[in-house]
């Protein structure tokens, strides 16, 4: 029997832990670490939003694992110096972690494995926060997947889930060793701007326990059409709890398949997971093609004439520029670090096809901004926008916001919500306010250019600039094979 270490990352949670498990299995005592060290994951390291999320995190961990007896050792500097000397500390034989596949955190880890191993430590990774590690699912050529379709059509022959880990019921710690408060990490805002973000939401391993219950017994029975309008809770709101690993795919599946495989239901069960494939497909695609986060796949798009317009992006950062449904997503982003899915993909469109402004611009705010900033899936979500990545949208494919808004939030209910100023507008006139005329505006107590802006580029004009833009990219050689 041994001392080991559990090095938590993206992984904060007692059940379903790989890592932890395993190690209470194999060794006498362990001790619970979390390192602090953001800058082994430049250039991505964690935005302000996911910063926020974690320290609240950390703490909710920190306080699950009281209640068993046992500390949370937080430390800061580098991932390898800390392991080595705590290892050294305390005689610790082996340290556990579960797998990351971003390329940053697997040049980390070999670097560790290999300090460690000078000092006779073994660095065992386990597979915890994937339902299938990169590298597993191949096609008849023994080569990665490019297209989606293929790939989880080959997932969901082997998507036979097990039993998910249980929580320790006990866990035999260390006492006396030297740890770092929370507070020190920095990671909480300097300025108190984070107030939407602690009203919106809980976190913790509980809360997303929780959040599974309420999508179970609300959205579900209706997630192939709610999904898709972002007025109501048509989602799981899970992306967060899945990014910091308080929940792991594994306890989802393992829980709607088990649960909800039932006439009449089976269908949304095999919708809503099919999502969970996208994510797995996001971290497949950077685990092989590790420069998608910087560069595009399509070797075209090399040649693609982007524009840097301050005022187009600082409209759009701010939700201010004119076309409501815009607007609606980028000020729920900014209150919440969150947006609706369907929202995402249309702002997104707006900013890169009739704004021309690079996909990489909008991933680096969507990256600091958002509560759920994953590197995999927002990267891959990016350049679908732009039609530069793998399995990306046509090019002819823009999204009109105006038409987007209609279908998806008829009602209004969206933009009212984020939108106060034009709460007092017709449904008719709700989605494209500079069409409505002077009285329904004074009815509405709406003042263009005032209480709320005129829109700040012509639809028309743009998406046919756009167009012509991607129509010009047939004339360069693909540099992709």
């Amino acid at each position: 029997m041994t001392t080991a270490i559990v090095w938590f990352r993206q992984d904060l949670r007692l059940a379903d832990n790989p890592a932890l498990f395993y190690a209470c299995q194999s060794a006498r005592q362990v001790v619970l670490l979390y390192i602090h060290a953001p800058d082994e994951l430049a250039p991505w390291t964690p935005g302000a939003a996911s910063r926020w999320w974690l320290h609240q995190s950390i703490l909710s961990l920190q306080r699950e694992l009281h209640s068993l007896g046992v500390t949370l050792i937080v430390r800061a500097g580098t991932s390898s110096g800390v392991l080595h000397g705590l290892a050294g500390e305390i005689g610790a034989a082996e340290v556990h972690a579960n797998a990351l596949y971003e390329p940053a955190a697997q040049r980390r880890d070999k670097e560790v494995s290999r300090s460690l191993a000078g000092i006779g430590v073994d660095l065992r990774l386990h597979h915890g926060n994937l339902l299938f590690a990169p590298g597993s699912v191949l096609n008849k050529q023994g080569e990665p997947y490019r297209v989606f379709t293929p790939f989880w059509k080959n997932c969901q022959r082997a998507l036979s889930v097990d039993s998910p880990l249980p929580r320790p019921e006990a866990i035999k710690g260390i006492g006396g060793l030297v740890t770092v408060t929370l507070d020190q990490l920095g990671l909480q805002p300097s300025v108190s701007w984070c107030r939407g973000m602690q009203e919106s939401w809980r976190c913790g391993e509980a809360a997303a326990r929780d959040e599974l219950e309420v999508f179970c017994s609300h959205a579900l029975m209706a997630y192939g059409t709610g999904r898709d309008v972002p007025g109501i809770r048509g989602t799981s709101r899970l992306s967060p709890h899945l990014h910091h690993g308080e929940i792991s795919p594994r306890q989802i599946v393992w829980c709607l398949q088990r649960q909800f495989q039932k006439a009449g239901v089976a269908g949304q069960v095999d919708t809503y997971i099919r999502e969970l494939g996208w994510r797995e497909f996001a971290h497949h695609i950077l685990h092989f093609f590790p420069d998608t986060s910087e560069s595009a796949m399509d070797g075209r798009f090399n040649h693609f004439p982007w524009q840097h317009d301050e005022v187009l992006l600082i409209a759009w950062q701010k939700g201010l520029t004119g076309f409501p449904i815009i607007d609606a997503g980028m000020r729920e982003l900014w209150q919440t670090g969150w947006m609706h899915n369907r929202v995402r993909m249309i702002v997104a469109s707006f900013l890169i096809k009739n704004c021309l402004v690079h996909w990489r611009t909008g991933a680096r705010w969507f990256w600091d901004t958002l509560v759920d900033a994953d590197l995999a899936s927002n990267s891959m979500g990016w350049q679908w926008v732009a039609g530069s990545g793998v399995d990306a949208a046509p090019y002819f494919r823009i999204f009109n916001p105006i038409l987007q808004s209609k279908k998806f939030d008829a009602d209004g209910a969206y933009i009212r919500r984020w939108i106060p100023e034009l709460s007092a507008l017709s449904n008719r006139y709700l989605h494209s306010p500079w069409l409505a005329g002077p009285s329904e505006l004074a009815a509405a107590n709406v003042k263009l250019g005032a209480t709320y802006p005129m829109p700040v580029l012509d639809l028309g004009e743009t998406r046919d600039r756009a167009l012509s833009c991607y129509r010009a990219l047939g004339d360069y050689r693909a540099c992709n094979p």
